[in-house]
């Protein structure tokens, strides 16, 4: 692989730290594995080449290496194994359920949530759906309704969009897997890494009310959650309400 220019690149940020756009050497790396990880140059469950063979091929240090890959470590974009080596990150049905479902019961033990029979269909993004996914004014996209179930208890309804285009013949998958973003990464090589989330109290509306077992009116927990990709890009819209009743949605701030 050619990398003269990446190389000039850093050794002048690295002898110019003052210099507008300075960026440490640690960080250029990362963002270079990055995109081999974006690319699929660097696929999910693949081992990453040691360290030492990095430093070599980047002609940088081997402790260069190692803060980026710690770096992306942090983020859960690789993992690292005692005595194996490091590791592109994979969602599996498990570590997805865990790191992105933060509803729990009261007596703080994580809550797991079930779907049954669930469809995606093919429409017309809507104009809130076109803004947030930044897609074009015709475009169509694939919608999923589900209600989750914990312990087999009707506790959440979800309306998920994602761009037709990025995800093609979604609707082929039936039925929808509880965990979708196991389903993005492995068929269509989209990794959701992060997400933003905004949180406010509703009442329930008919749908809710039907779908949770609730009258109209009571109170649910609405979550509208945006989910990112490696390149930050937002792939996937998604509208949860939750039934909070013996559980709380928790947040780790740190």
């Amino acid at each position: 692989m050619q990398e003269p220019p990446y190389h000039k690149s850093m050794e002048l940020t690295e002898r110019h730290p003052n210099r507008p756009g300075f960026r440490p050497l640690y960080q250029q790396v990362r963002e270079l594995f990055l995109s081999r990880i974006s690319s699929g140059a660097w696929r999910p469950a693949e081992s990453l080449p040691s360290e030492q063979s990095l430093a070599a091929e980047l002609g940088v240090s081997q402790g260069t290496v190692r803060k980026a890959l710690d770096s992306l470590a942090a983020d859960n974009l690789v993992e690292r194994r005692q005595g194996k080596g490091t590791f592109v990150s994979q969602h599996t049905q498990e570590s997805a359920k865990f790191r992105f479902f933060k509803l729990y019961h009261s007596t703080g033990e994580h809550a797991l949530p079930m779907c049954k029979d669930a469809k995606a269909k093919r429409r017309r993004a809507t104009a809130n759906e076109r803004a947030i996914l930044n897609l074009a004014s015709r475009a169509d996209v694939f919608s999923i309704e589900r209600t989750r179930f914990i312990n087999d208890k009707p506790t959440l309804r979800e309306l998920i969009a994602v761009p037709a285009a990025l995800f093609p013949n979604l609707d082929l998958h039936q039925p929808i897997p509880n965990t979708l973003y196991t389903l993005y990464q492995s068929e269509y090589g989209v990794s959701i890494v992060g997400a933003i989330e905004k949180l406010r109290a509703v009442e329930a509306n008919k749908e809710d009310a039907r779908a949770l077992k609730k009258s109209p009116g009571a109170p649910v927990l609405e979550v509208e959650r945006i989910a990112l990709d490696l390149d930050n890009r937002p792939v996937e819209l998604r509208l949860s309400r939750f039934c909070t009743e013996g559980m709380h949605y928790l947040v780790e701030l740190k």
